[in-house]
C-alpha cells in the first residue's frame, strides 16, 4: 500500500521540481502556469482512465478489460483477475447447480419448494407431471390456486404432516398419489410426491386373491364337510348313497388338490430361487403328448388335430413348456362344446416359433380379455367351476411365457372361437 501512494504522488512530485525550476529561470507566473497545466493534464488522463472504467464495468468481459500504463495498468489487471475469479466460480455454481437440478429429476418422488405463504420457489419434472404445474409459468403462484383438490387444501392447512395423504393426481385420474410435506429452512416446506398407483393395484390383487382363494376353498370344503356330516347322522347307509356321497367328496378334494398344485406352482414360478432351468427341448415329442393328453382330456367329444411345421427344438424348461401348452389344451377342451374342433399348431413367424390352440368354442367379449391372465379371473364363474377349472391356468401360462421371454397373445370372439398364441423370441431357436 505504501508503494501505491509514492507511485501515484511521483507526478505531482516531478511536475512540482520541475515547476520551481522554471520558477528559477523564468518567474513564479510561469511556475504556476506550468503547475496548473500539467495537474490538468493529470486529471483528464485519470478521468479518462475512470471513463473507461465505468464503460468497461456496464459489460465487464474479460476480452474487453481496458488496457493503460502505470497505477491505472494495474488497477485493470486486478479487475481482470478479480472477474477471471469470479466467472470460474459461477461456472462452478453453475455446474453444481446443473447436478443438483439432474439429481433431483432422477428422484423417484416428485419434489416442489413451497415458502412461508404457500407459494411454489422450484420443482422437479416429477412434480409438474403430479401436479400439472409448469417450472417457468408457476414460480411464485400459490400451490393451492393450481392443485384445487378439497383434500389437499385441508391437509395443506391443517399442520398435521405425520401421515402423508393419499389423493388422485390433479390431472391424471387413473394417478394415485401418496403426498408428504417436510418443514425445512424456518418456514419453508418440501412437496413430496409418490405415485402410488402400480402399488396400490398390487395390493388390490393381494387382497382380491386372499378373497378367492378363501371363497374357491369354500365351497369344496362345504361340500365334504356336508356329507361327512350326513353320513355320521345316517343310521342307515345304503351302497348307492355311501358310493354317491365318496363321489363327491372325491371330485371336490381333486379340486382343492388341483387348486393347491396351481399355486403352489405359482408360486414356484413368481420365486426369485427357482431360475429358469432352460435345455433344448425336441418340440415333436413334447407336442405329441400334448396332443395326447388333450385327447385323453376330451374323452372323444371333440375334433383334434396337430400340425408341426416349426423348429424342431427350443431353448427352454420342458416341464413348464408342457405345462403351459397343457393348460391351453385344456382350456380349448373345456369351452368348447361337444362335436368342436381343436387345433394345436406349431409353426414360425417369420423367425419367431409360435405355439397356438385353436378352438371352435364359446369364445370370450373383448372387454374380458386383457384380466384373462390375472388370479381367479372368470368370465362365467359358474360355468368354470362346473368344467373343473381353478380359475389360475392362464395365469401360469403367463408366468411360464415371462421366464422363456415370450408373450401370449390371445384372439377371441363371442360365440365364434378361441385363438391362444404363446410366440417366442428367436433366440431361444436351438
Amino acid at each position: 500500500m505504501p508503494d501505491f501512494w509514492i507511485r501515484v504522488s511521483l507526478p505531482i512530485l516531478y511536475s512540482a521540481l520541475a515547476a520551481l525550476l522554471v520558477w528559477a529561470i523564468f518567474s513564479a507566473v510561469y511556475a504556476l502556469s506550468f503547475m496548473v497545466l500539467v495537474l490538468l493534464m493529470l486529471i483528464a488522463y485519470r478521468a479518462r482512465q475512470l471513463y473507461k472504467l465505468v464503460r468497461w464495468l456496464n459489460d465487464a468481459r474479460l476480452e474487453t478489460v481496458p488496457e493503460a500504463g502505470g497505477v491505472w495498468d494495474e488497477v485493470f489487471v486486478s479487475l481482470y483477475r478479480m472477474v477471471k475469479r469470479h466467472n470460474l466460480t459461477k461456472k462452478e455454481l453453475a455446474d453444481e447447480l446443473q447436478h443438483i437440478e439432474q439429481a433431483t429429476a432422477a428422484f423417484p418422488e416428485g419434489v416442489a419448494s413451497l415458502n412461508e405463504l404457500n407459494r411454489i420457489e422450484w420443482c422437479n419434472p416429477l412434480a409438474e407431471l403430479h401436479f400439472g404445474l409448469n417450472a417457468q409459468r408457476d414460480i411464485q403462484q400459490d400451490i393451492t390456486y393450481l392443485v384445487r383438490q378439497p383434500e389437499f387444501f385441508e391437509y395443506l392447512h391443517a399442520g398435521e404432516f405425520a401421515e402423508p395423504l393419499v389423493m388422485k393426481a390433479a390431472r391424471h385420474d387413473e394417478m394415485l398419489l401418496s403426498i408428504v410435506l417436510v418443514p425445512y429452512g424456518g418456514n419453508k416446506r418440501l412437496l413430496i410426491s409418490r405415485d402410488i398407483t402400480q402399488l396400490e393395484r398390487i395390493e388390490t390383487m393381494r387382497r382380491d386373491f386372499v378373497a378367492n382363494v378363501s371363497h374357491e376353498m369354500r365351497t369344496p370344503l362345504t361340500v365334504v364337510n356336508g356329507f361327512v356330516e350326513n353320513l355320521q347322522d345316517m343310521d342307515d347307509l345304503s351302497h348307492e348313497n355311501i358310493q354317491r356321497a365318496l363321489q363327491l367328496m372325491a371330485g371336490q378334494t381333486r379340486r382343492m388338490d388341483h387348486l393347491v398344485s396351481d399355486l403352489l406352482t405359482l408360486s414356484r414360478l413368481e420365486s426369485d430361487d427357482h431360475p429358469l432351468q432352460a435345455e433344448m427341448v425336441d418340440m415333436q415329442s413334447l407336442l405329441d403328448e400334448v396332443y395326447r393328453d388333450g385327447q385323453m382330456l376330451s374323452a372323444g367329444r371333440h375334433q383334434h388335430s396337430l400340425d408341426v411345421t416349426g423348429v424342431a427344438r427350443l431353448l427352454g424348461n420342458r416341464d413348464e413348456l408342457r405345462s403351459a401348452f397343457g393348460n391351453l389344451v385344456s382350456n380349448a377342451v373345456r369351452y368348447t362344446p361337444e362335436g368342436g374342433t381343436i387345433k394345436l399348431r406349431w409353426d414360425l413367424r417369420g423367425d419367431k416359433p409360435v405355439f397356438s390352440v385353436k378352438d371352435s368354442g364359446i369364445g370370450v367379449e373383448a372387454q374380458h380379455i386383457p384380466r384373462l391372465t390375472e388370479r381367479f379371473y372368470r368370465v362365467d364363474r359358474s360355468r368354470s367351476r362346473e368344467t373343473g377349472g381353478t380359475g389360475l391356468g392362464l395365469a401360469i401360462v403367463k408366468h411360464i411365457a415371462l421366464r422363456h421371454q415370450a408373450r401370449l397373445e390371445i384372439v377371441s370372439e363371442e360365440g365364434s372361437g378361441s385363438t391362444f398364441s404363446l410366440v417366442f423370441p428367436e433366440k431361444r431357436v436351438a
